[in-house]
């Protein structure tokens, strides 16, 4: 009837890795085949007609920039490739962002 703490803590365990796991599969294979079409802040410029005016960002040469990994030539694997480093990067960040969030106070010596 009442399951344990540890046996919450392992079925808790299980469902995060699963997710992590499907998350990997959707960012690393399926991301490939996302629309092509551009994302509502330039589709909106092109329709109002001020896209002529954008600027490259900062950081349109990075590593990262537009959906890739610069230096990997296949489009399919750069973009997967790039998926799976951003699920990877988000959840060291959830997971270090939590485990700051659930840690308990020390008492003090009262």
């Amino acid at each position: 009837m009442f399951r344990s703490w540890r046996s919450e803590v392992l079925t808790n365990r299980k469902f995060y890795i699963a997710g992590f796991i499907v998350s990997l599969f959707l960012a690393g294979v399926v991301s490939f085949y996302a629309s092509s079409s551009p994302d509502g802040l330039e589709k909106v410029a092109g329709d109002i007609g001020f896209i002529e005016t954008a600027k490259e960002h900062t950081n349109a040469d990075g590593t990262l920039a537009d959906y890739g990994v610069k230096g990997i030539d296949n489009e399919r694997a750069s973009v997967g490739v790039a998926g799976v480093i951003g699920v990877i990067g988000t959840a060291v960040v959830a997971g270090v962002g939590f485990k700051l969030i659930a840690r308990k106070p020390k008492k003090d010596g009262n």
